[in-house]
């Protein structure tokens, strides 16, 4: 039987201003837990699981995580899930320090401006994993990485991909490597070739990218757009642009 301080830690858990206070985060779902802890990125803490979870868990994750795996029943999963359908197990893993200075030569890397939406960020962090992209850059409005529908979004990925957040105007204008501001009215990207290092530049879900950033950036690109829709998601035109400027 969970305590009721216990339920009231990972409860607290779901709020941005505990999650920083405690570097932790939560992560549901067999799926989710299972890959983070196969990844081995994250140091897991502890482990709130149904049994039949449990008796599915690989002999030699029973022996490293053993001690931290606790049975619970269907209620209590309910009580300390942020879910509105709990999904058989709930684990806390410490947050990981991002490299605030990692190295930007022959790289691609994307820049994001004020991107609100938590499953936007998630699935561009999954989707820069896919094309091998090793740095995001947030703006400090960006939504927070380890807010439970990010990481639930982005997976295992979450861990092999270094997010930092930073004032970007500031960064952009120490940058020496080309930038690329994804627009409406810029570079068609069929006649853009591939890119093989720079900062690509997503800007906002309703506003775009903010003009002083555009200022800064040495050339605009974007998605033709041959119906009548007015926008993209994010996400969605972060893969479309990635896969043309890696394969192009």
């Amino acid at each position: 039987m969970l305590s009721k301080n216990t339920v009231k830690y990972i409860q607290s858990l779901q709020q941005k201003k505990l999650r920083d206070s405690y570097q932790c985060f939560i992560a549901e779902g067999p799926k989710l837990v299972t890959e983070l802890l196969k990844g081995g990125l994250f140091t897991c803490q502890e482990i709130y699981a149904l049994p039949q979870w449990i008796q599915l868990l690989p002999a030699g994750m029973v022996e490293i995580y053993g001690s931290r795996i606790f049975e619970v029943e269907d209620f209590e999963l309910e009580k300390i899930s942020g879910q509105s359908t709990p999904n058989q197990v709930l684990a806390i893993f410490k947050q990981k320090q991002a490299d605030p200075s990692p190295d930007f030569k022959n790289k691609i890397s994307l820049v994001l401006d004020e991107i609100q939406d938590p499953g936007n960020l998630g699935t561009i962090i999954r989707i820069a994993d896919w094309f091998g992209i090793q740095n995001i850059i947030c703006s400090l409005h960006t939504t927070e990485l380890y807010n439970p529908k990010v990481v639930q979004s982005s997976m295992a990925s979450l861990g092999r991909v270094n997010v930092i957040y930073c004032d970007l105007a500031a960064f952009l204008a120490m940058q020496k490597i080309k930038k690329y501001a994804t627009v409406l009215a810029g570079t068609p990207l069929q006649k853009c070739t591939s890119v093989k290092e720079g900062f690509i530049v997503i800007g906002n879900e309703a506003k775009g990218i903010k003009e002083d950033l555009i200022a800064l950036c040495d050339e605009k690109i974007t998605i033709s757009r041959i119906g009548q829709a007015e926008s993209l998601n994010a996400a969605v035109a972060t893969g479309i642009i990635l896969h043309h400027l890696v394969h192009a």
